[in-house]
């Protein structure tokens, strides 16, 4: 064989097992590179002091998606959540900003509601609570 024909071998193998990689990293790690199971949800908050994209987002302690995006709409925090299409999420449920632990990272809890009406994809979830901000109420408690 000549040397063309060996390297060009090589190279077709080494691709071919990239590829190969790439597809096994992909399922093995559920990985959704472009958001097909899950649909968009808006909720706006008065703060999200701390809360990132991409932090979790629960039910019962349960992952049902991830924060997408956060915004400054009017002078408050319009937060993009996405929400895995298994899950229904009421119009009257309360989306709450919450810390693993006392002073953990930063997470969003819905509690559901008890409506038959459901949050459409793109629709918006009215009930929120801002996240609880120790340092505020230490530092208001010290100055009084």
């Amino acid at each position: 064989m000549k040397k063309f024909d060996i390297e060009v071998m090589v190279g077709l193998f080494i691709f071919v097992g990239l590829l190969f990689m790439a597809y096994i990293s992909i399922n093995l790690g559920r990985i959704d590179f472009f958001h097909t199971d899950y649909y968009p949800i808006k909720a706006t908050f008065s703060s999200v002091k701390g809360l990132k994209v991409d932090t979790d987002i629960e039910i019962a302690g349960v992952k049902i998606g991830t924060v997408e995006d956060i915004q400054l709409k009017d002078y408050e925090a319009l937060v993009t959540l996405l929400i895995h299409k298994s899950i229904k999420i009421q119009d009257d449920a309360i989306a709450s900003i919450r810390t693993k632990g006392l002073l953990g990272e930063k997470y969003v809890e819905i509690s559901p509601g008890g409506s038959d009406v459901i949050i459409e994809p793109g629709g918006d979830l009215f009930d929120t609570e801002p996240s609880f901000d120790l340092e505020s109420i230490l530092k208001k408690a010290i100055l009084d």
